[in-house]
């Protein structure tokens, strides 16, 4: 009869000095994975974003009151600051929804071009919301 506890226990004992799993500090994403959690991660930001324009549009709605205490609040350095982010989110995430497309095309899958347009995509995203915001 085969014993299965007994053969992973001997699996186990040889190999007990490795980790069970690598550990981040240990191991260093490629930029195209640090960009691909990036991405994702501006998506999420963005959908938050927009509750933000939710209250602006409804502020302006609101009238004279609403429209002045709205203005008040986003005239703080904060705030200005979290709607440049927002902003450079939205390019990052148009840049990099361009870069699917293309490899929707089954183009750029070799390692050089991989990085090569990586860089492009944060270098285009920055000029972008330099561009729109100055």
């Amino acid at each position: 009869m085969f014993n299965e506890t007994r053969l992973l226990d001997n699996v186990m004992a040889t190999h007990s000095n490795r980790p069970i799993s690598p550990h981040l500090q240990a191991y260093k994403l490629p930029l195209t994975g640090i960009i691909s959690i990036s991405h994702r991660i501006t998506g999420v930001l963005l959908s938050a974003g927009l509750v933000v324009i939710v209250y602006m549009i409804l502020a302006v709605a609101g009238g004279a009151y609403t429209y002045a205490a709205m203005q008040g609040f986003m005239n703080g350095w904060l705030v200005k600051l979290l709607y440049w982010g927002f902003i450079y989110a939205l390019f990052f995430h148009l840049c990099h929804g361009v870069r699917h497309l293309i490899w929707d095309a089954g183009r750029s899958f070799d390692r050089e071009t991989l990085n090569r347009y990586a860089l492009i995509e944060l270098t285009l995203s920055v000029a972008l919301t330099l561009a729109a915001l100055l």
